[in-house]
């Protein structure tokens, strides 16, 4: 059933990430594909890095839109990236952002999280909950954010204006950034703060668990993050973040893309991705023994209340 959405923008609160449509706000669009980038990958352990390079790409040669790709992994010291700096807009993946500002400003007065700090941080990861985005946001304000934004060195990374915190504009290199600070021991985020975002990402409901976690070994730990918006111009944003470790892996996928036709356009596109990434780095996991997301996403509208 379709919802009439009114599109004025002094009547509308913070963006849904669930595929809320928003009026267009100026900013650069990404770059197009017609520039056709070429995905780069280093690597420590030989052959690895034009393996993925090739197979990224293989993936990625049917498909419209453009899209963005970062992968770092400890463990054999590779990196791949394509349109590293190009931004998008966040829709709900800037929600890992938000709880890592509330934790980084908790760590400064020495305290623990509130009961209702709490609550709305794990709706917010674990359902993706936009009500406590908001109030996360509008606690926090813009100034926190782009303070724990400059301690985290994600420089290229602007909040959303007006308390659109779905329109603020991230890319693969920040993003990247991020799921580092998460996965390993700073001086950014204590080690309890980065355990909590963990927790949270790993307890994801099943019908947003898709994106990168797509392909993974059964013996890989998962967290993950996603965001879907529908916007009037350049279709759908489909984003997808993910943290991957067990004995002997360590790695973070970040996956951005827009000119999606629908939302599950986008989410094959990120997961056809992530599929060729987790095998390369896995090579030895039987296919039966994969991750496979078990819901098709919902491209879900959301009626935004007259003020």
């Amino acid at each position: 059933m379709t919802h009439h959405i009114s599109l004025r923008a002094r009547v509308l609160p913070a963006v849904a990430a669930v595929g809320m449509l928003v009026p267009v706000v100026a900013g650069a669009a990404p770059a197009s594909a017609a520039t056709a980038p070429q995905v780069g990958c280093t690597s420590g352990k030989a052959g690895l890095a034009a393996k993925l390079q090739k197979d990224i790409t293989a993936a990625l040669a049917t498909r419209s839109g453009t899209v963005a790709v970062g992968l770092r992994d400890r463990t054999t010291n590779t990196t791949c990236t394509l349109r590293a700096t190009t931004s998008y807009d966040s829709a709900s993946v800037v929600k890992v952002t938000v709880l890592a500002t509330l934790l980084w400003d908790a760590q400064k007065t020495h305290r623990y999280l509130t009961s209702r700090e709490t609550t709305l941080a794990t709706a917010m990861i674990t359902k993706s909950d936009n009500a406590s985005t908001t109030a996360l946001w509008n606690q926090l304000g813009v100034t926190k954010v782009k303070g724990f934004l400059a301690a985290a060195g994600m420089t290229r990374t602007v909040p959303g204006s007006g308390g659109y915190w779905g329109l603020t504009r991230i890319n693969v290199t920040d993003e990247q950034k991020l799921l580092s600070l998460i996965t390993a021991r700073n001086s950014v985020l204590s080690d309890n703060s980065r355990a909590y975002i963990t927790k949270l990402m790993g307890r994801v409901i099943s019908s947003q668990k898709w994106g990168t976690p797509a392909g993974a070994p059964s013996t890989v730990s998962v967290q993950v993050k996603n965001g879907w918006l529908e916007r009037a111009t350049r279709g759908w944003r489909v984003h997808s973040v993910g943290t991957f470790k067990d004995a002997g892996h360590d790695y973070t996928i970040t996956v951005l893309t827009d000119g999606n036709s629908t939302m599950t356009y986008g989410v094959n596109t990120i997961q056809a991705v992530a599929k060729v990434i987790h095998r390369d780095l896995n090579p030895r996991a039987a296919s039966a023994a994969r991750y496979q997301p078990t819901t098709t996403p919902r491209e879900a509208y959301v009626a935004v209340p007259r003020g």
